[in-house]
């Protein structure tokens, strides 16, 4: 039986979720990091780097817990607000989702953001091995310009750092990260988990901080996947998790409560999960 973990966006709050939820489980003895196919968008392309990499899920809640002021995180100084607003301007009128996307790029090529070199060394502060792994790691972005759908895995001759940089390139928030002769922003601008991808597999597990975004949301994926005949599990944040990452999920304040809340709904999903996972 073919087995995939599917990782959502959720910035930096969604990455230490994702990871209390994972360790939560590992600790009951379900280890969904031995996934045959691992799948990542944004904060979900970081933890997918993660885990390929080998970084053990113990180190990585230590990471949680560190103060902000001690790592190479940064801190958001732009409003989200304006920035919902100039999301929202993007579907007006916009023919196709691909259009929307070519419009979110538009955005993020413009906008005033940190220096993209500044952005690398954040992904690679996070990374504790920067080589791509044997095992199936998939990461999503998207062309600024075009607003095609890219997936970068280890056949694709570009830097592990660079793919996940690209996949966390949260549109007026970051730079769109260069790779090649163009510019790519997050994957989750096409959708929040693109778990599409986990098409063939035969166990579904998505780990979703924010069940909705742009595009499909977590449950139509999933449903889609069930329609072709794969077993599938929905791991969404719940009520008392969503609360843990505020109003500024980018705000690395939010790791530790994030990071409790996400094992804490993680060990209140160990029986459903069990039932399914070999």
């Amino acid at each position: 039986m073919s087995t995939a973990l599917v990782l959502g966006g959720g910035g930096v709050a969604g990455i230490a979720w994702e990871i209390g939820v994972l360790d939560a489980l590992a600790r009951a003895g379900i280890d969904l990091t031995s996934a045959d196919r691992i799948i990542g968008t944004s904060a979900g392309a970081a933890v997918g780097a993660q885990l390929r990499t080998g970084e053990s899920l113990d180190s990585l809640c230590a990471r949680q817990l560190v103060p902000a002021e001690q790592t190479a995180e940064l801190q958001v100084e732009s409003s989200l607000d304006a920035l919902i607003e100039q999301f929202a301007a993007c579907f007006e009128g916009a023919p196709d989702a691909i259009e929307v996307r070519r419009r979110l790029g538009a955005v993020a090529l413009s906008a005033p953001t940190v220096d993209e070199g500044a952005r690398l060394a954040v992904i690679e502060s996070r990374l504790a091995s920067h080589e791509w792994s044997d095992r199936e790691l998939l990461v999503t972005a998207v062309d600024a310009f075009t607003g095609e759908f890219k997936v970068f895995d280890r056949h694709s001759g570009v830097p592990l750092v660079s793919a996940v940089a690209a996949s966390c390139a949260v549109p007026g928030i970051w730079p769109p990260v260069t790779i090649g002769e163009t510019r790519f922003i997050d994957g989750g601008v096409r959708s929040g988990s693109n778990a599409d991808l986990a098409e063939g597999c035969d166990i579904v597990v998505m780990i979703s901080p924010f069940a909705g975004g742009f595009g499909p949301t977590a449950d139509v994926e999933a449903a889609s996947l069930r329609e072709q005949g794969a077993i599938v599990e929905v791991i969404a944040a719940d009520e008392s998790s969503t609360a843990a990452f505020g109003t500024n999920v980018l705000d690395p304040a939010t790791r530790g409560p994030s990071l409790r809340e996400g094992r804490r709904q993680g060990a209140s999903e160990v029986e459903r999960i069990a039932k399914v996972w070999p």
